[in-house]
């Protein structure tokens, strides 16, 4: 509607416009709990490690595969990208176990990690025993032999492994804080590598720690439980294990049948 001014214009102003809505604060989202529905398309960044250890049935050696990817989410208001763990993998055909139950447990791993509790996922599978005796796998930060209760335990460890050195867990396989994930994604993008872990916290270094060696260098080596013995059967040493002389080089004998 149109406004007639009669009287004289002695001078103006303009009226501000209404100050701007503030943005909403963004709502926390912890990248390191979101759940991730599906592995993504296309390729992932992922590590492929051999693993080798000794148990009952002898020196095995096996390959492991875990695929990581970026995860956004929002911390104290603000964006953040840190890098998860999302699938494992372990090819076939490398154990007398029955494929279908090593597949379902790396599916199930590979869900727990897309869930987000990857972690406490790994860490229960450590506590698989069986009854075949201790299975000997990698070496702890004093330079001396890791013993487990079953291969499942040991190849557990051998995970949790690789997701300390890649910067998910931190030595004694416990979650990192999502803060120093996120500083080490930065890390990452900045220098172009990955996070490494300080030196002294690295592994002693073993050459080829499950391969025999002779004479003094064996006893050197490091390590384990005392010999109470030799085997009779492939004169290996015989070690303690449940109460009975089992042989350490791999046969599988056992005192105690």
């Amino acid at each position: 509607m149109a406004v007639e001014i009669t009287s004289k214009i002695v001078g103006y102003r303009i009226k501000p416009d209404a100050a701007p809505e503030p943005e909403p604060a963004l709502q926390d989202e912890n990248p390191l709990t979101l759940r991730i529905a599906s592995r993504p398309e296309g390729t992932l960044e992922a590590v492929s490690e051999k693993i080798s250890y000794v148990g009952a049935e002898g020196r095995k050696k096996v390959y492991l595969l875990v695929s990581f990817m970026p995860v956004e989410g929002v911390v104290g208001g603000k964006r953040v990208v840190i890098e998860r763990p999302v699938e494992f993998f372990f090819p076939s055909g490398q154990l007398s176990s029955e494929h279908q139950w090593i597949t379902a447990t790396m599916r199930s791993l590979s869900l727990a990690a897309r869930g987000g509790y990857a972690t406490q996922a790994v860490a229960d599978l450590r506590k698989v025993a069986w009854d075949k005796g201790l299975v000997r796998c990698g070496w702890n930060r004093h330079g001396k032999p890791v013993f487990h209760d079953s291969e499942v335990a040991a190849i557990a460890w051998s995970i949790q492994q690789i997701l300390y050195r890649r910067g998910f867990l931190d030595q004694d396989g416990h979650q990192v804080p999502v803060e120093a994930l996120v500083e080490r994604y930065a890390h990452r993008m900045t220098h172009g590598h990955a996070w490494q872990p300080p030196a002294e916290d690295a592994e002693a270094p073993v050459a080829d720690p499950l391969e025999p060696s002779d004479g003094a260098d064996k006893k050197s080596a490091g390590a384990g439980p005392a010999v109470v013995g030799h085997c009779p059967e492939c004169r290996g040493e015989l070690i303690m294990m449940d109460g009975c002389p089992t042989c350490y080089a791999g046969c599988g004998w056992s005192k105690c049948g």
